[in-house]
């Protein structure tokens, strides 16, 4: 009878960099304190610097730990970082465009509905500056696509609400290939999408959250269609960033 292959042994480095998270997650070392030298935790973990400094490397790069001068300080990863980490996830399992878009559906018209209860005026104005610098691309007949993609990014700020913040920072990056798809087919659909932005806007001046998923739910069908009209096939993958 032939034995059953063990399961390769992990790593030492990556047994430590686990624990090490797990100590930062349940708080057990705070963000901004400065975490336990190598030599330190080389003692503790019973193991040599090389294994320990591995395993914070990885800490490093997940965005827990930053250095500050010869000190490694517990930080929170940022929003961008972690976007773009799970865009290049994303677009590995080969999602589509169509997938990205059913999400982007939901979720856009969540934060156009949280944001017309909780827009500052100070995030007003702050759309405002977007909806002029978008008028003026679109009466050049240059891109808009950077100007909608902050507008979006903006209205969801807009929510005061971190998990969803962090959901759909990815989908937009992502929403950012399909508008470069589409665009150079369609260079007429710029002042559609103004309108449709200007709408929403006037909607969450006014606290008017149903007006606001309304006109939100219009701009992303109008994305649909644009690549209907550009004979363009939506489940078709996103390829690579360029």
């Amino acid at each position: 009878m032939m034995d059953t292959p063990k399961p390769p042994a992990t790593p030492a480095y990556r047994v430590i960099s686990e624990s090490l998270r797990q100590r930062i997650v349940r708080g057990q070392v705070q963000t901004g304190q400065a975490f336990p030298t190598e030599t330190e935790l080389a003692t503790q973990y019973g193991v040599h610097r090389s294994t320990v400094r591995e395993g914070l490397r990885q800490l490093e790069q997940d965005g827990l730990l930053q250095r500050m001068g010869k000190r490694l300080i517990v930080s929170i990863p940022r929003h961008k970082d972690l976007a773009q980490a799970a865009e290049r996830a994303l677009r590995m399992h080969q999602v589509t465009y169509r997938d990205v878009w059913e999400v982007a559906s939901t979720l856009e018209p969540m934060c156009a509905s949280l944001a017309a209860e909780r827009i500052t005026a100070d995030e007003l104005a702050e759309l405002e500056r977007n909806l002029d610098v978008t008028a003026i691309l679109v009466a050049r007949d240059e891109s808009p696509i950077s100007a909608t993609i902050e507008f979006h990014s903006l209205v969801a700020e807009a929510t005061h609400n971190q998990a969803l913040l962090l959901a759909r920072a990815p989908v937009s990056l992502l929403m950012r290939s399909g508008y470069a798809a589409i665009a150079p087919a369609l260079p007429q659909s710029g002042p559609r999408l103004l309108e449709a932005h200007r709408q929403v806007f006037h909607a969450l001046k006014q606290g008017d959250a149903e007006s606001a998923v309304v006109w939100t739910r219009k701009h992303l069908t109008d994305h649909k269609r644009g690549f209907e009209f550009a004979g363009l096939n939506m489940d078709s993958p996103i390829p690579d960033a360029v």
